[in-house]
């Protein structure tokens, strides 16, 4: 028991299982692998209208030649997988505003650390040849994922132009990966 005791005591033993203890620490930080036994399910309503335009005293408003009101979907796709297994639907959608959003609806994936819904301009591509390509091109980061499961809106901002764009992501930011995308085919 006392050489046990003199070998623990021993500089270079204490200095490598303090640096043990910081490496694991910095791991789980890093990893957060507890993240992979937890869901988080969050279900958003459809978006609505944006605000009613007013119209001048006396006027009435009417909707142009051939617009539609309420939401509308201009583009869509179904999830494909990468890293992790990924399913669902991504939809653009024109509010009466003019404001777009992007919608996830039926996301099942992976939970993880930082992951990120981005419109990009980049292919989607199955298998690993996908998993690296949306960071490459022109994207925008649409914020932080709710919830790795659910349906979910995602406000575009106003100087983004949405038909500049093809593709969405499940965009993992700390390890540049994408968990899994969608081609935005025009409704």
């Amino acid at each position: 028991m006392a050489r046990v005791r003199k070998v623990l005591t021993r500089p270079v033993v204490v200095g490598a299982m303090a640096v043990a203890v910081v490496g694991g620490g910095a791991g789980l930080y890093w990893f957060e692998p507890w993240k992979l036994w937890q869901d988080e399910t969050v279900v958003e309503a459809f978006p609505e209208a944006g605000p009613a335009a007013s119209a001048p005293s006396g006027a009435e408003l009417s909707p142009g030649p051939g617009s539609q009101k309420g939401p509308q979907t201009l583009a869509g796709g179904e999830l494909i997988s990468h890293e992790h297994a990924t399913s669902g639907t991504v939809k653009l959608v024109r509010l009466d505003d003019g404001s777009h959003v992007v919608r996830l609806e039926g996301l099942d994936t992976s939970n993880g650390p930082d992951l990120r819904v981005w419109l990009t301009d980049a292919p989607v591509k199955q298998g690993v040849a996908g998993w690296r390509v949306f960071d490459d091109g022109t994207y925008v980061s649409l914020g932080k994922l709710k919830g790795n499961k659910g349906s979910q809106n995602y406000v575009l901002p106003e100087q983004v132009d949405p038909a500049q764009y093809s593709s969405v992501s499940i965009w993992c930011d700390r390890f540049d990966v994408s968990f899994g995308a969608a081609e935005l085919t025009p409704a």
